[in-house]
């Protein structure tokens, strides 16, 4: 028989629904198993326990007066970069170790009213800038498969948390492949929206016009009733999507037969391990089974763009809105000096890692006078030729289908010396990323040991559809719930 924090979020919602368990007791196993991988783990920068116990009390009466829904109860992770009313919120960051904000983000007020239960805010790569969870002031997160390996970043806290049972489900955030990539590693289902499906509103930002909040579950129906919840129009983001939010659980289960898969050779070149390859090839094998026309012809020439895109237009984004960070507001102030300049300068200077260093100086470059139609205007014309490429291959396909990363997880340290090849790691997921796509990573199989992810990509607003096939695939090949043995 599984142990509580073993269930996925729907088998907790039933669980919790015909009373065989309380919500208190569900999170107090959660509780447990995150206190007992915790050392090992670092997937936590705060731990909420006290909150927790509490919530949990309200989601039990919540029960008994019949107004729960499908997320009461359930012990969620929440990325540190998403504004939590009266709980730090540090963004991996120095320069905010002791922020407590004085109001909620929209998905934490959506989780809220939901009635879910806070376990924790998980760890990141500052300002979520990174690939591998590395980058965080409050130290490295492990990959609860390998201890010794990375489990993918920026939302590797938010991955490695529900890989390990630590929560049943979580948020993160995706900027060039933040929620996808991590889910790859860690084996478990991470999605990211289209841009503007979820609000902004109280998520410290990185780079506006990429960043996007999103799920991470066991399992695929996890996910779509976590994006259920946090999805929709919010007219404090002018980014927002005034659209209706569909019911996107109402795709689980529907015929895939007749979808048409498109496969991207460009996803398939040098670089990409054998078995990941293999393991992906697999998949869509099983799609064909399924009865979806896969065409292994698509090419998106493009993409080999995305990298240098990417790498421009985020920095600049990066570089605007960290100039907030001045010691003069809020936030981490060095006293050692009366004037303004040198305050601003030695406060930058101690509490800004290395990693947000190196891209604030690399956007700030790309805007500076003589610079900016060479680089950033160029890297937005060349964005608008990405989206284009996408819009055609729709025309064609429901869906693509690709690898989320060409590697299995990677030891520790292997790469934090080298920018270029750490962001090489993200070059799958910037392509969708950049369009503005939505796109969804679940596991397909395992190689050497680790997890290996599989990309689904859909046009634009097409969530629904991209967990249709997700879920079918998830059924056919045993179901979800991938959980780490650490």
């Amino acid at each position: 028989m599984k142990e509580l924090w073993q269930l996925t979020a729907h088998e907790a919602n039933k669980g919790l629904r015909s009373r065989d368990f309380s919500s208190v007791e569900l999170t107090n196993s959660v509780l447990e198993r995150l206190n007992s991988v915790e050392p090992e783990m670092n997937a936590f920068i705060t731990i909420t326990e006290e909150t927790a116990l509490v919530q949990a009390k309200e989601a039990d009466k919540r029960f008994a007066a019949g107004t729960a829904t499908a997320l009461t109860g359930i012990p969620m992770g929440i990325k540190d970069l998403i504004v939590t009313k009266g709980t730090r919120t540090t963004a991996g960051s120095q320069i905010l170790s002791e922020f407590v904000p004085p109001y909620n983000s929209h998905v934490n007020e959506k989780l809220e009213q939901a009635g879910t239960v806070m376990v924790g805010k998980t760890n990141l790569d500052e300002f979520a800038m990174g690939s591998s969870t590395e980058h965080s002031a409050f130290g490295a997160t492990s990959n609860p498969w390998d201890t010794a390996r990375i489990p993918g970043g920026s939302s590797g806290g938010s991955a490695a948390a529900v890989s390990a049972g630590a929560c049943l489900g979580a948020l993160g955030s995706d900027t060039g492949g933040s929620i996808r990539q991590p889910a790859a590693l860690c084996g478990v289902v991470g999605l990211d929206p289209t841009y503007g499906r979820v609000s902004r509103f109280g998520v410290i930002a990185f780079g506006s016009s990429l960043d996007q909040v999103g799920p991470i579950g066991r399992d695929v129906e996890d996910v779509a009733t976590i994006l259920d919840c946090i999805g929709g129009h919010d007219p404090r983001d002018s980014t927002s999507n005034p659209e209706p939010m569909p019911d996107l659980r109402h795709y689980l289960g529907r015929e895939v037969k007749g979808l048409r898969i498109g496969v991207p050779t460009e996803y398939f070149v040098e670089g990409i391990e054998p078995d990941v390859k293999e393991r992906v090839e697999e998949a869509l094998l099983e799609f064909e089974r399924l009865g979806c026309e896969i065409d292994r012809t698509l090419s998106l020439p493009m993409t080999k763009h995305a990298l240098a895109v990417y790498y421009l237009i985020a920095p600049s984004e990066a570089s605007s809105n960290l100039a907030r960070y001045d010691g003069i507001k809020y936030g981490l102030r060095d006293e050692t000096s009366n004037e303004i300049w040198k305050t601003v300068e030695r406060t930058r200077a101690k509490g800004f890692g290395e990693e947000v260093k190196r891209r604030i100086m690399l956007g700030t470059y790309a805007l500076s006078a003589g610079y900016y139609d060479k680089y950033y205007l160029k890297a937005q014309q060349v964005r608008t030729l990405i989206i284009q490429e996408f819009n055609e291959a729709f025309k064609q396909y429901d869906l693509l289908v690709t690898p989320t990363t060409p590697s299995v997880a990677f030891p520790k340290k292997q790469k934090i010396n080298d920018p270029y090849a750490m962001y090489l790691n993200d070059i799958y997921t910037l392509p969708s990323a950049v369009a503005g796509l939505p796109a969804l990573s679940m596991p397909c199989g395992i190689a050497a040991g680790l997890p290996v992810g599989l990309q689904i990509i859909g046009n634009f607003g097409e969530e629904g559809k991209i967990l249709q096939a997700a879920h079918a695939y998830e059924q056919t090949t045993g179901g979800g719930n991938l959980l780490a043995s650490l």
